[in-house]
């Protein structure tokens, strides 16, 4: 099965930070902790368990620990868990280091990108880990920071970096790139049907001079978009942000390189979930997934040749997406994908029997009296989950962490 990639092109970016400590000045921690709603927390927490509460010390990575809402709640249901906390935004970390700190004998909290979890893992002496979380987008705290520029709905300078020590910002992206990269980018990671419409609109509006707000960049993207599509689909510019911030932080490059890594570090029977908000991030996650849990040999053979088994098992039937309750209780958590799988033991002689035995239900299916194949033409199409697995609707991508 090829995997998709997406056809952006990858702008290099040095890996070398300045230096820059932030700490949380004023910051109360109650008040915190009360308005910040980590999305499918208790969801999360049911999935992890079974990897995380063996006997023994484990380790758990949360490689986008945002406010740490989700590694604090780890951290509390399983005494023996150690956690490995990344994070770029290094005013996350400062939040995240202080909301953690009675569990400070147990976490090791790192300014990192998740593509960077195996030389983190590597220099921790941790060679394998029991559960990870990628909880993926822009979090609350950056959404709502009014000198950040990731919100369309306010005025601030474009930024958008989620790491502020390094790499361009928007501002440089929106007056810099040429016509044909501004397309791509807003087509690409936006999936912006006007994508053309509005690059030419942003490359003569910088002839009369510098774009440097978000609200400048969100109204010249809202007249760009004929009037019918602005009443559809929420507000106008959102598509247009969320392709800018992917590209600035090179969100997809890194988490293309980031999920088939950290499924490598995971022990037996150690578990990833990860949480996405828009369709690129769930068609990286799906495909990530989607070769590891298939048998890699004939699949009408009765049993499964040395090696050729599933590495993983689904622990979701295609993507989860919250409840009713959990909407109400946390309306940024409307577009959120959950999809969760669980390492194998290579040895274990469960592998690869459910795609044998579905294999053999329809061939005997097909040669029952009366009964026709699945695969022809008068054949019924097949229904869409209700869980989205078959779906790639677009979200906001933001959330609380």
């Amino acid at each position: 099965m090829g995997i998709w990639r997406y056809d952006g092109k990858r702008r290099p970016t040095s890996r070398t930070r300045k230096e820059r400590t932030v700490q949380p000045v004023g910051v109360d921690m109650g008040e915190l902790r009360g308005t910040h709603v980590p999305v499918l927390l208790e969801r999360c927490l049911e999935l992890l368990a079974p990897a995380l509460g063996r006997d023994g010390r484990t380790v758990h990575v949360d490689a986008t620990l945002g406010l740490a809402g989700h590694a604090e709640a780890v951290l509390e249901a399983h005494p023996n868990t150690v956690l490995v906390g990344l994070d770029r935004d290094t005013e996350a970390l400062a939040h995240a280091r202080v909301r953690l700190a009675r569990f400070a004998d147990r976490i090791h909290l790192e300014h990192a990108v998740y593509d960077e979890l195996p030389e983190v893992l590597d220099r921790l002496g941790y060679p394998e880990i029991d559960g990870v979380l990628f909880d993926l987008g822009v979090s609350s705290l950056q959404l709502d920071a009014p000198d950040r520029g990731f919100a369309y709905a306010q005025d601030a300078p474009l930024d958008m970096r989620m790491d502020q020590t390094r790499g361009v910002t928007a501002e440089e992206v929106v007056n810099s790139y040429s016509h044909p990269d501004l397309a791509r980018v807003l087509r690409v990671y936006g999936e912006e049907k006007f994508a053309g419409k509005i690059a030419s609109a942003i490359i003569r509006e910088r002839e009369k001079g510098r774009i440097t707000s978000s609200a400048r960049l969100a109204e010249l993207v809202r007249e760009s978009i004929p009037a019918p599509a602005r009443r559809t689909g929420g507000h106008p510019a959102k598509r247009t942000f969320q392709a800018l911030r992917i590209e600035v932080n090179r969100e997809l490059a890194a988490l293309e390189t980031a999920l088939p890594a950290a499924l490598d570090q995971l022990s037996v029977g150690g578990r990833m979930v990860v949480l996405s908000y828009h369709s690129l991030e769930d068609r990286l996650t799906k495909h990530a997934l989607a070769d590891r849990v298939r048998s890699k040999g004939p699949i009408d053979l009765p049993v499964e040749l040395p090696g050729s088994g599933p590495t993983f098992r689904l622990l979701s039937r295609g993507a989860e997406l919250p409840g009713d309750a959990e909407v109400a209780a946390n309306p940024r958590a409307a577009s959120v994908r959950l999809r969760a799988a669980e390492r194998l033991d290579p040895n274990a002689e469960q592998q690869g029997r459910t795609d044998r035995e579905r294999y053999r239900r329809r061939v005997k299916a097909m040669h029952q009296p009366g009964t026709g194949s699945t695969t022809g033409a008068g054949a019924a199409p097949a229904a869409t989950p209700r869980d989205g697995s078959g779906t790639d609707e677009e979200g906001e991508g933001t959330h609380e962490r």
